[in-house]
């Protein structure tokens, strides 16, 4: 049996000049405002001209074939931008693969992110006729190997920081998302909710709360509480010291580089706090091999 495993995320920009194509994509045909545009390649300059995550979901990638060996291959399909997921199910069908499993690099699920790439996924097979089995994977979040990886970054980023001083906090975080998804019974905050006890619990850390950040302005309500709200709520309660750890992302890109090291940064600065951040997953290998594990968990072998 050949099994491909298409790695899937979000996409990006890979020149200045795609910027204005990706984000008409992300807003589903319709061109952004001059200014939103530019407000969108601002935010690219304070984090270094572009984002890292097309590199770094590659790198992933291409780290997972490697760990998973002889039976596998590895592909990077993305939901905004070239590679599209379309793209990548037509050069499996092309490589002659049985099976496609579906591996979002996202740990929790929604309809509105883990569901929009199945949703690509099995239309793109529809669209071009191929045979292959697909399976997906819908979450990962509680995944032994990936608790233990998580629990062993937010030791790390707390450091000398006793853990048990109330003056010190963790601050999961991850994407929000629309509020009505709620209403539809979708998991994905609760999901959040567990992640972040399941990794405080192996951390070592009482002292955390879970915050959304990076919501979008669409003139709905978006679900919150808001990490620089919190942050500033802490700081009220006598909060010295804070650690994010962005659990909803895996790899280093705007929602990080951005979001948490530049706005979550200045916030904390303005309020006194000290504050770190969990490292991002990206390639390490204690993450590859995570991964690998939850494959091998999906496909039998």
């Amino acid at each position: 049996m050949s099994t491909a495993v298409l790695c899937m995320a979000y996409g990006g920009p890979r020149s200045t000049d795609e910027v204005e194509a990706y984000y008409t994509d992300i807003r589903g045909g319709r061109k952004p405002s001059p200014e939103a545009l530019a407000d969108l390649v601002a935010r690219y300059e304070r984090i270094g001209g572009l984002s890292p995550l097309p590199q770094i979901t590659q790198r992933q990638a291409a780290a997972l074939g490697d760990e998973l060996g002889d039976g596998y291959q590895t592909y990077v399909g993305m939901k905004h931008w070239h590679p599209f997921v379309r793209e990548a199910v037509e050069q499996i069908a092309a490589d002659g693969h049985d099976r496609v499993i579906g591996l979002v690099l996202a740990p929790h699920y929604s309809k509105m992110s883990i569901g929009g790439y199945e949703q690509r996924l099995r239309a793109a097979t529809e669209a071009i006729g191929a045979t292959f089995r697909v399976d997906m994977i819908p979450f990962w979040y509680d995944n032994p190997g990936f608790v233990r990886f998580a629990a062993e970054n937010l030791r790390a980023a707390l450091g000398d920081w006793d853990a048990e001083d109330t003056t010190t906090r963790v601050f999961f975080s991850a994407h929000s998302l629309p509020e009505r998804i709620l209403a539809d019974g979708d998991p994905y905050q609760d999901q959040l909710l567990d992640s972040s006890g399941l990794i405080a619990a192996v951390a070592g850390a009482p002292n955390w709360e879970f915050a959304f950040q990076s919501q979008s302005h669409t003139g709905e309500p978006w679900l919150g509480p808001d990490v620089l709200t919190s942050l500033a709520a802490f700081c009220s309660r006598g909060g010295k010291r804070a650690v994010v750890a962005p659990i909803g992302f895996v790899a280093d890109h705007l929602e990080v580089l951005y979001d948490i090291d530049v706005e979550c940064v200045e916030k904390a600065a303005e309020l006194g706090i000290d504050l770190r951040r969990t490292a991002s997953p990206n390639d390490d290998p204690r993450f590859i091999s995570v991964l690998a594990g939850v494959v091998r968990s999906r496909s039998g072998r």
